[in-house]
């Protein structure tokens, strides 16, 4: 059984972790939404992959839907912004309102789940 200090260093690890991987994701959210800041692949795996290898330290925390949250917001955005690519190459116009949309649903993803971490509450939303 964890002792209560294990359990709070525990939880100000993923604490830890999660801010990083929030900040990351913000970063890549605000700059898809400026004109030739699209620099966030890059930070973008990096988070994706610091979630999915610490994932599994979260089993059993509130913090556990919150890497729920973050792996599952970049994979519909992946999705998303995969899909609009042929709107890019028909009609350019649709395919920037598309980006736009899609960045600021990944943008108000970011900043609900970042809100809730620091407020210490599970992210309660499917999707």
């Amino acid at each position: 059984m964890n002792e209560p200090s294990q359990d709070f260093e525990r939880l100000q690890s993923l604490n830890t972790v999660g801010t990083i991987s929030y900040v990351l994701h913000l970063i890549v959210a605000v700059g898809a939404l400026i004109p030739g800041g699209q620099f966030g692949p890059v930070l973008l795996i990096a988070a994706l992959i610091l979630d999915l290898v610490k994932r599994p330290d979260a089993e059993g925390t509130w913090h556990a839907s919150h890497f729920r949250w973050r792996i599952r917001t970049v994979v519909i955005a992946a999705v998303l912004y995969a899909a609009t690519v042929p709107l890019w190459f028909l009609f350019i116009f649709p395919g920037w309102l598309a980006w736009c949309a899609i960045s600021i649903w990944f943008l108000y993803r970011i900043l609900t789940g970042l809100m809730r971490m620091n407020k210490g509450l599970p992210m309660e939303f499917s999707a």
